[in-house]
């Protein structure tokens, strides 16, 4: 075991699980995790959990019980996700409770099918903060044009939010806007800054899929030499622009209300090319108060033999800029790619969704 994930830690990057289940929580690995890997935090998504039910026993009970009672497959599946998330919580609260209430977070996301509807997605966010009742829940809002303004709203009734499937540059700027927006709506509000935290899942490795397709379907030497370049460079502009927003006067300002800055969260951080160094993702985006969400694999890998030389982000801005104009020259087209990659994303996580209530009303049916 190398001590990668103690040197990331060190570095200012808390380390979060991108996987959640029952079978992990009852077996007692996610809090071995924390004190094996410095595990400080859990993402989860609806692809996640219709992994989680689709495999072994541990949701037989509950479902028999849900059964029984004639709920809807709808109030099933919030009832079993909240019950993993809040625990998961009560796991991760002394992480909670020692790094004052900045880590030790656990994520649940909205249902997908409501990526484009602003005032449902506010409703649902309500629903599932009152349903987990934790202080280290987050909600997960995804970043379409109808989720900005509900990601605001959420802010302001004093929910943390986990803002997910961002892209592009210039969404990710859209909801740096939103999260100041929230932030000052909460504090109208009166709500107590200090306790509401939100990070910005900026997604890496799906960008290079996308990119290295394209690339290669264009096929000169010029193209091919730019494999792999795309993400790592979108990513760390990310950073840049993060550090524009947070030394702003906008922000200060609220940070003197007991605010906490939206730190950027690097999700999708599992190479997808298997040519790749299997911690790229995470070795190559190091910098101070940011999270890296990982796979089990990605987080093992890093385990044993990940190499973590300090800061990787900061004096990468103008070799990052040069790569976009690289890609672009090349023919690439980096606006229709972050397009499609949102719609891809909402779309992937509605079909799990789909796929998660199949499957939970078939149980409940049979449970009967």
């Amino acid at each position: 075991m190398s001590n990668a994930l103690r040197d990331l830690s060190e570095a200012g990057v808390s380390v979060w699980l991108d996987d959640l289940s029952r079978e992990r929580l009852r077996s007692g690995n996610l809090a071995e995790l924390m004190s094996t890997h410095h595990l400080v935090g859990v993402t989860s998504n609806p692809t996640i959990f219709d992994k989680a039910l689709a495999e072994g026993d541990a949701y037989d009970q509950q479902v028999r019980e849900l059964a029984v009672r004639g709920v809807s497959v709808e109030e099933a599946v919030r009832m079993i996700t909240a019950y993993d998330i809040r625990w998961a919580a009560d796991t991760l609260r002394p992480v909670y409770d020692s790094t004052d209430r900045v880590d030790g977070r656990v994520s649940l996301e909205v249902d997908p099918r409501l990526a484009g509807e602003t005032e449902r997605t506010v409703a649902e966010a309500k629903a599932l903060w009152w349903l987990v009742d934790r202080p280290n829940m987050m909600v997960k809002i995804p970043a379409t044009a109808a989720g900005l303004p509900a990601v605001t709203q959420a802010l302001g009734h004093g929910i943390s939010v986990n803002v997910t499937l961002i892209f592009s540059l210039e969404r990710y700027r859209q909801v740096m806007n939103a999260f100041l927006e929230g932030m000052e709506l909460a504090r109208t509000n009166g709500h107590d800054l200090s306790r509401i935290q939100s990070v910005a899942s900026f997604f890496v490795s799906r960008v290079d899929t996308e990119v290295d397709k394209r690339l290669e379907a264009i096929g000169t030497d010029e193209a091919l030499s730019l494999k792999g370049r795309a993400a790592l460079a979108n990513a760390r502009l990310a950073y840049q622009a993060y550090e524009e927003v947070f030394s702003s006067p906008e922000w200060k300002a609220l940070e003197a209300h007991g605010a906490k800055p939206q730190r950027p969260l690097w999700a999708s951080t599992g190479v997808k090319d298997p040519s790749y160094e299997d911690t790229l993702y995470v070795s190559q985006l190091v910098a101070r108060n940011t999270v890296n969400t990982m796979p089990q694999a990605t987080l093992d890998a890093t385990a044993d033999h990940g190499e973590i030389t300090g800061d990787t982000v900061l004096g990468t801005y103008e070799r990052a800029r040069a790569d976009f104009a690289a890609l672009e020259n090349a023919g690439v087209d980096l606006t229709d790619v972050f397009a499609v990659l949102e719609q891809e994303g909402v779309d992937k996580f509605v079909k799990s969704w789909e796929s998660l209530l199949n499957e939970l009303s078939a149980k409940l049916d049979e449970s009967v």
